[in-house]
């Protein structure tokens, strides 16, 4: 049974290198997916929305014939929730830090607010994905990715993501707004939350939609949005501490 890992933005799966690299001794059958647009390509007429995404990605989850263990972070964590509302048979178990953004509280943080407006989220990415690996690297790192990563993600970012990144962020309103959450508890589910996650909703916010979901809470105490790029041993704990609970 494969454990399935999905990334949000502005990222590709190299983001989850570090933990990938502790999870291997002990559990082999690790996937990446990558997001059209986000380290995949972009297929013309492909619907870079919430609900394009989630279709996408129970259509890749279809494909391994069982159900998988689904790991997501920042808008891949929206996917992962959206194919557990929808596709639960697709799911043996679910995990995700964004669950934050299915609170009715929940703001968008600053950077989406500037991608949702018109020509300034456009120059934005411009200058965000345009400019040279090693400008876009120390980006990553200001804002708090692992530098030991950081370029490799970097690497990844481009015009086509930046198209992916305006489409996404401006077809989705208040993310989890009206939808069922309490249906996510027909899975285990696993609420990822790192204190010093600035972007994914208060702790309050997480901690209420975890409840809604069912989902159990692993706090990463002083970890930021990039947890998996800091102290990933940690991280790895507990992923297989929850995995080690389910039957």
């Amino acid at each position: 049974m494969p454990a399935v890992f999905v990334h949000g933005n502005p990222e590709t799966p190299a983001v989850w290198d570090l933990l990938l690299a502790e999870l291997t001794p002990s559990r082999p059958d690790l996937v990446c997916l990558s997001p059209p647009g986000f380290g995949a390509p972009l297929p013309a007429g492909f619907a870079a929305t919430p609900a394009g995404y989630r279709d996408w990605l129970a259509g890749e989850l279809a494909a391994f014939g069982e159900p998988v263990d689904l790991v997501g972070h920042d808008f891949g964590g929206g996917h992962v929730v959206n194919v557990v509302l929808s596709h639960p048979h697709l799911v043996r178990s679910w995990v995700s830090d964004a669950l934050g953004m299915y609170d009715p509280g929940y703001e968008w943080h600053e950077l989406a607010r500037r991608w949702r407006t018109p020509g300034i989220g456009e120059a934005d990415v411009a200058a965000r994905f345009g400019g040279p690996l090693e400008e876009r690297t120390a980006v990553l790192v200001e804002r708090g990715m692992a530098r030991a990563v950081a370029a490799r993600v970097a690497a990844g970012q481009d015009e086509e993501m930046g198209r992916a990144v305006l489409t996404l962020y401006r077809s989705a309103d208040v993310p989890g707004l009206g939808l069922p959450l309490e249906r996510a508890a027909a899975r285990p589910g696993l609420a990822i939350l790192a204190t010093a996650d600035h972007v994914a909703g208060s702790e309050d916010q997480r901690r209420r939609s975890a409840a809604r979901a069912g989902a159990r809470v692993a706090v990463l105490d002083g970890l930021g949005h990039w947890w998996m790029t800091h102290e990933p041993a940690r991280a790895a704990a507990a992923l297989t501490g929850f995995w080690a609970t389910i039957g």
